[in-house]
C-alpha cells in the first residue's frame, strides 16, 4: 500500500528486521506496518540471516539488534556498512549496551533506537533513515554523548569557523533531519544540501552525519 504525501504517492519503506526474539520481532513488525508507511520485507534471528535477508530483499532500511546468537548483529553490521551500496542501518538497543553503541557509531551505523521507543517515533525514525537522515534517540544521546564524543576527532576543541549556511545545515543534521527536509526548510536544492553535508564532514573531520551530529551536540553542551 502506498501512502500519500501532499500530491505525491510514496511507496512504503522496505525494512529488514533482525532480532533473535520472535515475539519482539512480531511486535516490531506490527508497529512498523500499522500505518502502511513501512513494510517489513525480511526477518532474521542472527547476523548471518541478516546479511542473507539484505542480499535477498535489497531493503531501504535495516533494523538490527546487536546481541544475537552465532554471528551477532554488530559483526553483521560491520560487514554490511563496509559495502558501497549498503542501505542505512539502525541499531535496536537497550540502556545496558553502551559498548555496542560506541562500536556501532565507529563502523558507520546511521541510527540508534531504543526497543521501547514510542510507535510513532519508531516509524518516523525508519522513514527518516530511508530519506538519508541520522536517527539518535534523545535518551541514548543524553546518556552516551560524553563517551561517544570522546571517540570523535578532538571533541574538546572549539568549533571550526563555519559560514551561516553551513551552521544552518549542521544544526539540522544535528537534529537528525534528512537532506530532503533540510532542503525544504532552507529553500535549497537537495543536491546543494548534499554538497554542504559532504563539505561539513571534511571540515569537522568526521566520517558520517551521525558523527557530525554528535560532535555538534557535544559543542552545545560545553
Amino acid at each position: 500500500m502506498a501512502v500519500e504525501a501532499g500530491t505525491c504517492v510514496l511507496p512504503p519503506v522496505r525494512v529488514v528486521l533482525a532480532d533473535d526474539e520472535p515475539l519482539l520481532r512480531a511486535g516490531l513488525r506490527t508497529v512498523l506496518e500499522a500505518r502502511g508507511t513501512v513494510r517489513v520485507v525480511g526477518e532474521a534471528n542472527d547476523g548471518d540471516g541478516l546479511l542473507a535477508a539484505v542480499d535477498r530483499h535489497r531493503p531501504d532500511v535495516v533494523l538490527a539488534d546487536v546481541q544475537m546468537p552465532g554471528t551477532d548483529g554488530l559483526a553483521a553490521l560491520r560487514v554490511l556498512c563496509a559495502r558501497p551500496d549498503a542501505p542505512p542501518a539502525a541499531v535496536l538497543t537497550t540502556f545496558d549496551l553502551d559498548d555496542y553503541v560506541t562500536e556501532a557509531l565507529r563502523i558507520g551505523v546511521q541510527g540508534f533506537l531504543l526497543k521501547d521507543a514510542e510507535p510513532e517515533s519508531l516509524v518516523r525514525a525508519v522513514r527518516d533513515l530511508a530519506a538519508g537522515g541520522a536517527v539518535l534517540d534523545p535518551r541514548i544521546t543524553a546518556r552516551l554523548l560524553p563517551r561517544l564524543a570522546a571517540g570523535l576527532p578532538a571533541p574538546g576543541r572549539p568549533p571550526p569557523a563555519l559560514t551561516l549556511r553551513e551552521n544552518q545545515v549542521l544544526c539540522r543534521v544535528a537534529a537528525g533531519k534528512s537532506n530532503a527536509v533540510i532542503a525544504r526548510e532552507l529553500s535549497l536544492a537537495e543536491a546543494t544540501v548534499k554538497k554542504y553535508v559532504s563539505a561539513l564532514l571534511v571540515k569537522l573531520g568526521v566520517e558520517n552525519r551521525v558523527q557530525a551530529a554528535l560532535l555538534a551536540r557535544s559543542w552545545r553542551t560545553e
